[in-house]
C-alpha cells in the first residue's frame, strides 16, 4: 500500500512541477522585464518598470481589473487564461501606489492553517462563477503549498511585482467570474481561451 502512496505522491509532485511550469510561464510572461530575467530577480527588477502592464495582444494598456486594497496596494489583472489541463491562471502586478514602504499583509493568503503555515501568498484568493453557483478556491500541491505567489518582498512606493494564481477552471460554457482577495475590492474578470 505504502508503494501505491508513493506512485501517487511522485505522479501529484510531475503535475505539480508541470503546472508550477506554466504558471511561472504565464506570470513571466507579464512582467515586462527582459526575456533572460529570472522570475525571482523580476521581482526587484520590476521596480523600472512597475506601473506598466505587459505589451499584450489587443490592447496592451488595459486590465482586465484594477483592485484596491490597503496601504496603498493596487492589484491589476492583466489575464485570466484557460488551459487545457483543466486549469485558469489569473496573473498581473501588485503595486504599491502609497506613499511609503508597505509589507503585504498575511490576511492575503487566507485564513486556512495549511496554507498559512507556508508563508505570505496570495493563497486567500478565490473566483467565482454566480452562473454556475461556484466558488474556486486557489489550487494546492500534495504539501498544501498555494499555486500561487508567495514570500513578498517589502514593496517601496512605486514599485511592482508580477503575481499570479491557479485555480481549477470553472465550465467553458463559464466566461465571466468575479475575482475576489481579502482586503481588496472585488471585480468581475473576463477568462479566456
Amino acid at each position: 500500500m505504502s508503494i501505491r502512496f508513493t506512485t501517487k505522491a511522485r505522479r501529484g509532485m510531475v503535475a505539480l512541477t508541470v503546472a508550477a511550469g506554466l504558471a511561472l510561464g504565464v506570470a513571466g510572461c507579464g512582467g515586462g522585464g527582459s526575456d533572460d530575467e529570472k522570475p525571482k530577480a523580476s521581482a526587484s527588477a520590476s521596480e523600472d518598470n512597475g506601473s506598466q502592464p505587459s505589451a499584450q495582444e489587443g490592447d496592451p494598456g488595459a486590465p482586465l481589473a484594477e483592485l484596491k486594497g490597503p496601504d496603498g496596494l493596487l492589484l491589476q489583472v492583466t489575464s485570466a487564461a484557460r488551459d487545457a489541463g483543466g486549469f485558469v491562471t489569473v496573473s498581473g502586478t501588485l503595486k504599491n501606489d502609497g506613499s511609503e514602504t508597505v509589507n503585504v499583509p498575511a490576511q492575503l493568503s487566507g485564513n486556512e492553517t495549511e496554507i498559512i503555515r507556508n508563508g505570505r501568498s496570495l493563497g486567500g484568493a478565490t473566483l467565482v462563477d454566480s452562473q454556475g453557483k461556484k466558488r474556486y478556491y486557489v489550487l494546492r500541491d500534495t504539501d498544501g503549498r498555494p499555486l500561487t505567489t508567495t514570500n513578498f518582498p517589502a514593496l517601496k512606493s512605486g514599485e511592482s511585482v508580477p503575481v499570479f494564481m491557479q485555480f481549477p477552471a470553472p465550465p467553458s460554457g463559464t466566461s465571466e467570474v468575479a475575482f475576489q482577495l481579502p482586503m481588496f475590492a472585488a471585480a468581475s474578470i473576463e477568462i479566456s481561451g
